[in-house]
C-alpha cells in the first residue's frame, strides 16, 4: 500500500538524523573554540585594553571636565549653542538621577563600536561601489546580518570568547555595521557621472577621483549611514548587557527580571537621551559639511 501521509504532513528529516547533524556541528564548533579561542582572545587584547582605558578615563575624570569636553565637541561639530545647551541639560539630568557612571560606560562602548564600524564599514562600502562582484557577494551577508535576531549573535561569540566586553563589542559591531556599508556604497554610486568624467578629463587618477570627488559628494549619504549605525549600536546596549557589558543596559535588564518600573524607565530614558544627542549632532555636522562643500563648489 502506498504511503500517503506526505499529503497531510510535511515530509521532514528523522529526529535521529537531525540530532546527528546538530551534534556534529556543535562538536566542530567546540573543537574550533578549544583550538583557536585563546589565539582569538589574544588578538583582541589591544582592543580590550583600549576599551578599559577609555572607560576608566571617562569615569575617573571629574564630571565637570568630561561634561565640558562633550559640550565642546558638540559645539565644534554643530556650531549650535541651542544644541549645546540641550546636551548640557540632558547630561546634568542623567548625573542628578545617579546614572553618570553607567552612562559613561555606555558612552565608551558605543564610541568604540562606532569607530570600529566606521573604520571597517566605509572601506567595505567603497569596495562594493567599485566592484559589482564584491557587491553581489557582500549584499547577501548584509541581508543576513540585518535580519538575524540580535540574540543569535551572542551564541557563537560567547561560546568562543566567553562573557565580557569584547564579545559585547563584536556583537554590537556585527549588528550595527550594515547601514554604514550600504549607504557608503549607495552614496558613491549616486555621484553624477558627468562630474567624474570632468575630473577624469582634468587628469585625475582613480584614487584622486575617489577621495577628491566621490567621497566628498557622497558624504551626506555616508553620514546618514553613520547615524543609523550609532542608533543600532545603542539599540543593542540592553541585549549586550546579557553577556556582561556594563552600562545603562544592565539596570534595564535588572528591572525586567525584578519588575522595577522606575529603574527601567530612568535608564531607558537615559539611553533615549544618548540616542537623540548622537542623532542631532551627527545630522547637524552632516548639514554643515554639505553647506561647506556647496560653498567650495560655488566659490
Amino acid at each position: 500500500m502506498i504511503d500517503s501521509s506526505w499529503l497531510t504532513e510535511f515530509p521532514d528529516m528523522s529526529r535521529r538524523e537531525l540530532l546527528a547533524i546538530r551534534q556534529s556541528l556543535d562538536s566542530a564548533y567546540r573543537t574550533f573554540s578549544r583550538d583557536y579561542g585563546e589565539s582569538i582572545e589574544n588578538f583582541f587584547d589591544p582592543l580590550l585594553y583600549f576599551l578599559v582605558w577609555f572607560e576608566n578615563l571617562l569615569i575617573e575624570t571629574p564630571w565637570w571636565l568630561v561634561l565640558a569636553a562633550i559640550v565642546g565637541l558638540v559645539y565644534a561639530a554643530t556650531r549650535s549653542w541651542k544644541l549645546c545647551s540641550g546636551v548640557l541639560a540632558a547630561f546634568l539630568a542623567i548625573g542628578y538621577f545617579g546614572m553618570w557612571e553607567d552612562t559613561m560606560r555606555t558612552l565608551s562602548i558605543i564610541t568604540v563600536c562606532t569607530i570600529l564600524s566606521i573604520c571597517i564599514g566605509i572601506p567595505i562600502g567603497i569596495l562594493m561601489a567599485r566592484s559589482d562582484r564584491a557587491k553581489s557577494i557582500i549584499t547577501p551577508m548584509l541581508d543576513i546580518m540585518q535580519t538575524m535576531p540580535a540574540f543569535v549573535y551572542l551564541i557563537p561569540v560567547v561560546m568562543l570568547l566567553g562573557i565580557g566586553r569584547i564579545p559585547g563589542v563584536i556583537a554590537v559591531v556585527i549588528y550595527a555595521i550594515p547601514p554604514v556599508i550600504r549607504l557608503t556604497n549607495l552614496g558613491i554610486r549616486l555621484v553624477n557621472q558627468e562630474t567624474l568624467e570632468a575630473a577624469t578629463a582634468y587628469g585625475a587618477t582613480p584614487t584622486q577621483r575617489l577621495f577628491g570627488v566621490q567621497i566628498p559628494l557622497a558624504m551626506p549619504t555616508i553620514m546618514a549611514g553613520i547615524n543609523q549605525t550609532i542608533m543600532m549600536a545603542l539599540a543593542m546596549v540592553v541585549v549586550a548587557s546579557m553577556i556582561g557589558v556594563k552600562g545603562l543596559g544592565q539596570p534595564v535588564l535588572k528591572s525586567i527580571t525584578n519588575q522595577y518600573f522606575t529603574l527601567g524607565l530612568l535608564n531607558g530614558l537615559a539611553i533615549v537621551a544618548l540616542a537623540i544627542i548622537f542623532d542631532r549632532v551627527s545630522q547637524s555636522y552632516a548639514k554643515r559639511a554639505q553647506k561647506h562643500l556647496e560653498g567650495t563648489e560655488n566659490g
